[in-house]
């Protein structure tokens, strides 16, 4: 199936966009929040990179050429405004801080990363089909390939010797330690802690 000609930048776009919402403003913030002391916003920081942690994993493993790595980077869209409203601790101990230029900055990121990621999910939708297919069928199909580009361009960078297969299989570790993580809190955590990140 032909892709619209508008598709490549969209996607180099959503890749940018990604770096600076999800790796680079909650880096700052996590910094600015250990310089202030601010424990509730840097535990929710905390719990944030430990979730979008499977953004890494999807990046890996879309350079491999798994079509799972479709499916991890729609779940970590999902995932990550999840995991930073629903601690009712948190929540409440930050809403309750003094008003600061860090407490706006992180609210401020909060609901824009939240809003990036659910109409990031809703306009994946139709680019999960490209997790069904083979690997071969992935790099083939043109419309699932323009998503491997930036991936491709980021190994190019940063791994240029390492083979595309290696990176993918390293990523298929973290993913399978990802889920039994994610299985644990769901099923043993969640049932003792319920809402509350510190488990009081």
């Amino acid at each position: 199936m032909p892709s619209p000609s508008w598709l490549p930048s969209l996607v180099w776009t959503d890749y940018r966009l990604a770096i600076l919402f999800t790796v680079l403003i909650p880096l700052g913030l996590l910094l600015w929040a250990f310089i202030a002391k601010a424990e509730a916003i840097q535990s929710l920081l905390m719990i944030y990179w430990r979730v979008s942690s499977l953004l890494a994993i999807t990046v890996y493993l879309l350079i491999g050429a798994l079509p799972v790595g479709f499916l991890s980077g729609w779940l970590a869209r999902i995932l990550i405004p999840v995991a930073l409203w629903f601690w009712a601790d948190l929540n409440e101990e930050i809403s309750e801080q003094p008003s600061s230029r860090l407490k706006w900055g992180f609210v401020s990121w909060r609901w824009a990363v939240s809003l990036y990621c659910g109409l990031g999910a809703i306009a994946q939708l139709p680019v999960l089909r490209c997790a069904l297919v083979g690997t071969d069928a992935l790099v083939k199909e043109p419309f699932c390939r323009i998503w491997l580009d930036p991936p491709w361009a980021f190994r190019e960078l940063i791994h240029p010797t390492t083979r595309p297969f290696f990176l993918g299989f390293l990523a298929l570790v973290g993913l399978a330690i990802y889920v039994l993580y994610l299985g644990y809190f769901v099923v043993v955590r969640l049932g003792r802690q319920g809402r509350s990140a510190t488990g009081q």
